[in-house]
């Protein structure tokens, strides 16, 4: 005596990449924002990375930098749909 349980709706994915972004709640600028983050978030780790074999003034610099550029990815990812919002398409209205 089995019973079935519907854990979720079926989604019709069948138009494609739109379809499953709205699936997910992205659209694509917000995809493009978080490509944008990541790209961003991974430079960072790169010169917190490259800071550890550097002279300790150097070194300071750009972990000071990496830090820095790690804090602008993740405002960047949290808020990035928010602040792009922001940009018109460029009619008057």
């Amino acid at each position: 005596m089995s019973k079935f349980f519907t854990l979720a709706k079926p989604q019709d994915l069948s138009v494609g990449f739109r379809d499953f972004f709205d699936t997910i709640g992205l659209t694509g600028g917000g995809l493009v924002t978080k490509g944008v983050a990541a790209v961003v978030a991974v430079i960072a780790v790169k010169l917190l990375i490259s800071a550890a074999n550097d002279e300790p003034k150097t070194g300071l610099r750009k972990g000071m930098a990496g830090v820095g550029v790690l804090f602008v990815a993740i405002v960047l990812a949290l808020y990035g749909n928010d602040l792009f919002a922001t940009i018109g398409d460029g009619k008057q209205s």
